[in-house]
């Protein structure tokens, strides 16, 4: 979606310079606003001609676990007048783009069959930045059909060592 990646560039770039005392703090907030927003009915209710912006911000404020820095409400008003609703899960998308290149970081997802935590995350984290020479932020996905082991996304990269993969790779060569 080229277009909603034009529409949320500006977005996200004002948010970038406006929240540089706080980037983490909006991170949080605009990551969590924008799982709302990209929910189906959400956007449904705010397509809405007879709603008003008032009464999308309200719905979108009140569902929100935290409460709103001003920041984050006047960031929201203008996102919601301006009809631009439907392009904030891009805007914190190229949010968080910008605040790992200042940071010199990437985010990483990690899907494993079991949970990971404590020192075996701490330890799966120290290897993997060894492995893409880069800090990164990790979030981990359960994916039982993994059987064990783990995949591992960072940005277009796919490190993938589960149960799983070995076993389609097998499968392969014993076909071929």
């Amino acid at each position: 979606m080229a277009e909603l990646a034009t529409i949320a560039r500006p977005y996200a770039q004002a948010l970038f310079k406006a929240s540089q005392a706080d980037l983490a703090g909006t991170a949080s907030w605009l990551d969590e606003l924008a799982a709302v927003a990209a929910n189906a009915q959400f956007q449904q209710f705010a397509d809405n001609p007879g709603v008003t912006p008032k009464q999308v911000f309200d719905v979108i404020s009140g569902v929100a676990h935290t409460a709103l820095p001003q920041i984050a409400k006047n960031f929201m008003l203008t996102v919601i007048e301006n009809g631009r609703i439907s392009a904030l899960p891009e805007i914190a998308a190229q949010f968080r783009v910008l605040k790992n290149t200042q940071r010199g970081s990437s985010d990483a997802i990690v899907y494993s069959a079991f949970p990971l935590e404590g020192q075996q995350l701490a330890d799966l984290v120290t290897l993997l930045e060894t492995r893409f020479g880069k800090q990164l932020d990790v979030k981990v996905e359960l994916e039982p059909a993994l059987i064990g082991g783990v995949r591992v996304v960072v940005g277009d990269e796919v490190l993938d060592t589960s149960v799983k993969a070995r076993l389609e790779q097998m499968k392969m060569a014993l076909i071929s």
